[in-house]
């Protein structure tokens, strides 16, 4: 058992998981990922020019201008944060971006973000590594989250 999946049922969060080849992309995982309930999702790791760090969850086919995220958060300019920091901070590799890996974030660098669109639904997110997939409710995502004292922003 993974330390997501611990925390999970610590936690008492129901969730259904699928093993799956290694997955990068989106578009990737919409070809390689078994039939899972869910809403897939992508996962932006960004940070500031004075190194504010913040992880969006949005659905996957949403398109996102930095320009106005920043704007909607009240942040200077987004650049996408390197991958030394992404494994890092939260112990993650590119491909492998989640909302479940702020339980690596001890340092409480990161502020998570998640679309609205989200709300209410299951979301697909990978366990902290690109060959698995978990489907959970969204109001539990944000139950783990909340769990780690981190700082949940929905836009």
């Amino acid at each position: 058992m993974t330390n997501i999946e611990q925390k999970l049922k610590e936690l008492e969060i129901t969730f259904e998981k699928v093993e799956h080849q290694a997955v990068y992309t989106v578009e990737e995982a919409k070809e390689k990922v078994p039939q899972i309930a869910g809403l897939g999702c992508k996962n932006l790791f960004l940070k500031t020019k004075t190194k504010e760090y913040f992880l969006y969850t949005l659905p996957e086919d949403k398109i996102v201008n930095l320009k106005e995220l920043s704007k909607k958060l009240g942040v200077s300019r987004f650049h996408f944060a390197s991958p030394e920091s992404l494994e890092e901070i939260l112990g993650v590799i590119p491909g492998s971006v989640t909302p479940l890996a702020i339980i690596n974030d001890i340092q409480n660098k990161v502020t998570v973000v998640l679309d609205k669109e989200l709300k209410g639904k299951k979301v697909l997110v990978h366990p902290n590594r690109n060959t698995a997939t978990i489907s959970l409710a969204y109001e539990d995502l944000t139950k783990l989250i909340k769990s780690t004292n981190h700082e949940i922003i929905e836009i």
